[in-house]
């Protein structure tokens, strides 16, 4: 059994010989400092190997950047950005009132990358034998508030409803542009973006994402599983109130699965039979604050619990903190290298 046949098997919930490992990253220092204590950074082949999952994208992940520098720049809607610091911050909404009367929509071609395809069908054949996803980006909800500014965007998913949808509009044709070249690549997966919760619940509420996200959400999957792909949703925080909802959309693979915001043993016996879990390791708390052991024995129990009967890929909710003490991303490293089948020593 190769890595896609053990992803694909996970999705259909039958059990495998390995739980599939998901991809590592790491922000800061911390890639640097396990170099140093592996003596090499022999490491890092060893794990981009024992990744079951090639994750790719056609499109720049935060819109063309149009004009600037990396310090500060313009990007596809007319936002501004201060891209310095972290995290990247919106210093100008490229929209500034609810209309886009005399505003210029960005075209699909503005956010496919030059070359994407080839680039892409030349790393398929270079990972042979793994699950590709390819993502579209940010999704339509993240893109309301980098178009208006955050507080704009919920005001006006509240108090200018027509507009909202005007511009959920625009932005799900663009997505569905984007998608049906993303298509004609030889990939099994297609992963959206959505943001949708922070860690109390769905920030527009679920009356209002039921409103106005989820038809439109539907149109994409739809879209993936007429070309015969499977749907993975990506989304932050607590969005529980909203699983049903996807489910019932059909969705396959639900991904970060963020255990500070909700705990992944509990949707695993609640959406368990209709959903395969992607994550469910915290990268807030138990990586960069936990012992060693406690992550070892946390990964243990997401490989059985999480993977019984199938259903679970194996990964952190976010990439490795720089705050991670170099002793716990080694525990990390080894415990995924193990559940993969290989080793770091």
């Amino acid at each position: 059994m190769n890595q896609k046949q053990r992803v694909i098997s996970q999705i259909h919930h039958q059990p495998t010989d390995l739980i599939p490992t998901a991809k590592l990253e790491f922000e800061g220092d911390v890639a640097e400092r396990l170099d140093a204590h592996y003596g090499s950074p022999e490491w890092r082949s060893l794990v981009k190997e024992s990744d079951h999952i090639l994750r790719t994208s056609a499109v720049n992940r935060d819109g063309t950047q149009v004009k600037g520098t990396r310090a500060l720049y313009t990007d596809a809607f007319g936002s501004r950005w201060r891209g310095d610091k972290r995290t990247l911050h919106l210093e100008e909404p490229g929209l500034k009132e609810p209309s886009l009367k005399n505003y210029r929509f960005p075209e699909p071609a503005d956010f496919i990358r030059v070359n994407w395809r080839e680039e892409l069908i030349g790393n398929i054949r270079q990972n042979r034998g793994k699950f590709v996803v390819s993502g579209l980006g940010f999704g339509m909800f993240v893109r309301t508030w980098i178009i208006r500014g955050f507080v704009n965007a919920l005001t006006d998913a509240a108090a200018e409803p027509v507009f909202y949808e005007e511009l959920l509009d625009k932005l799900c044709a663009v997505d569905l542009a984007v998608l049906d070249e993303v298509l004609t690549v030889p990939i099994e997966g297609v992963m959206l973006d959505g943001d949708w919760g922070d860690q109390r619940g769905i920030m527009l509420g679920p009356e209002r994402w039921r409103r106005f996200i989820k038809p439109r959400l539907a149109r994409l999957y739809e879209r993936i599983h007429k070309a015969g792909k499977y749907v993975v949703q990506h989304s932050c925080g607590n969005i529980r109130d909203v699983i049903p909802d996807l489910i019932e959309i059909g969705l396959d693979v639900l991904q970060c699965v963020q255990p500070e915001a909700m705990s992944p043993y509990e949707l695993k016996k609640q959406f368990g039979k209709d959903l395969t879990f992607w994550g469910g390791l915290g990268s807030q708390r138990i990586i960069p604050f936990g012992t060693p052991e406690e992550i070892r024995r946390e990964i243990d129990r997401l490989c059985r619990v999480m993977g019984q009967g199938g259903g679970y890929i194996l990964g952190p909710t976010k990439a490795l903190q720089p705050e991670t003490p170099t002793k716990n991303a080694a525990a990390v490293v080894e415990s995924f290298l193990e559940k993969a089948g290989a080793s770091v020593h």
